[in-house]
This record gives structure tokens, sequence and C-alpha cells, in this order.
């Protein structure tokens, strides 16, 4: 088996600056100050593994009893702060680095969760939770559309794969660090691709359209 202990908080602290740095590219869309950006940066970062910790009874977050977590946001904001005016064209680098982040996050939230006792299937829940909790959170502090519920991009769908192959590697034993870098690649590729080319998956309610009539008013109509 895998011996993952010191690999888990590389890759967790691998996963913080990811998000941490899409919290502070878009707090400078948005034209918050340096304050605002750590904190949407600590918020987006830390938020999804805080969710985890408690929900698996860990103690104290790792966020709060582990100094070196702070670390990650306050390099973002700083790189994002000197960096913005030269990367600000490249219009995807949100996207790339919230992607890196959700890839890191479903295996991390996934192991800690299988290493917890969890069941597979709570596991994967879990681990998912703890890669799309970041990112909710940051969109709806910044007053936008969680790209969770955006019907126009494909979010949960790979951090739920990546989650379902990390439960399935460690319930067979072939988990392990080349393992762990595939699976971060296929969530990281799949999230991307994905974004790039526009795939969605169906509305809530058969027949619906995307740029049709909402369905407050067709239930209207039909009252």
């Amino acid at each position: 088996m895998f011996t993952f202990d010191l690999a888990l908080v590389w890759l967790d602290l691998a996963g913080v600056f990811f998000f941490a740095v899409s919290g502070s590219l878009l707090a400078a869309r948005k034209q918050f100050d340096i304050i605002g950006s750590v904190l949407l940066a600590s918020l987006v970062s830390l938020g999804g593994g805080v969710i985890r910790d408690i929900v698996i009874n860990a103690g104290p977050p790792a966020a709060f009893t582990n100094p070196v977590y702070l670390v990650p946001p306050l390099l973002a904001a700083i790189l994002v702060y000197f960096l913005f005016s030269s990367i600000q064209r490249f219009t995807s680098l949100l996207t790339l680095f919230d992607a890196g982040g959700l890839a890191l996050f479903c295996i991390t939230g996934t192991l800690k969760a299988l290493a917890a006792g969890m069941n597979p299937v709570a596991a994967i829940l879990l681990g998912v939770t703890t890669a799309v909790g970041g990112g909710l959170l940051r969109d709806i502090t910044a007053n936008e559309i969680p790209t969770l519920f955006n019907a126009r991009d494909l979010y949960a769908l790979p951090a739920f794969t990546g989650a379902a192959l990390t439960a399935l590697l460690w319930n067979i034993g072939a988990f392990n660090g080349l393992s762990a870098a595939l699976v971060a690649a296929w969530v990281f590729a799949f999230r991307v691709v994905a974004w790039r080319w526009g795939w969605r998956v169906p509305l809530a309610v058969r027949g619906w359209h995307r740029a049709g009539v909402s369905p407050g008013a067709d239930s209207r109509g039909r009252d």
C-alpha cells in the first residue's frame, strides 16, 4: 500500500496553492484590495479542506493547526499583485489554476476519508465536496454565478471521476505516486477540455432549453 502521509501533505499544499491563485486572480479582476485578495485566496484554498476535516471529525482543521497552510494563499496574493498586469491577457489562467486545485483536492479529500475509515461511496462524496467546496465559497463571496451550478460548464463531474478512481485504486491496493499523478492529470485534462469545448450535461428537466423560456415563466403560462 502506498505510504501517503507526507505525500498527502504535499498534494494538499499544492492544491491549496492552485486554488489560492484562482482566488487572487478573481479578486484582481473584481478590483479587490490586497487584503481582499488574501482573504478570497484563503477562502477558496482552505474552505474545502476545513469542511472535509470537520466531516471526518479529524479534530481542529489542518488549516488552523498547521501554519504552513497559510503560506500558499499569501504567496498567491503576492504573485498576483506583482504579475497581474503581465498575465491578465491570459483569460484562461483562472480556469487552469482552478482545474489544478480541483484535480488535487478530489484525491486528497478521498484519501483522507478512506484513511478515516469511511466507506468508498462516502469517501467519494467527501472527495468531491473537498474539491468543489472552496470554489463554491469563492464564487458566492465574489458575487459570481458558482461554477458548480453553471449549466454551461462541467465542474463536479471531473471531480467525481477523480474521486472514484482514487477510491478504486486504494481498495485494490494500486494507489501510489504514479497512479495519483495519472488521476490528477485525468481530472485536470477533463476539466480543461470540457471548459474549452463547452461540454455540458443535461438540464434538470427534459425539454427545458438553455436559452429558452425560464421554467418559472413556463409554469406561470400553464397556470
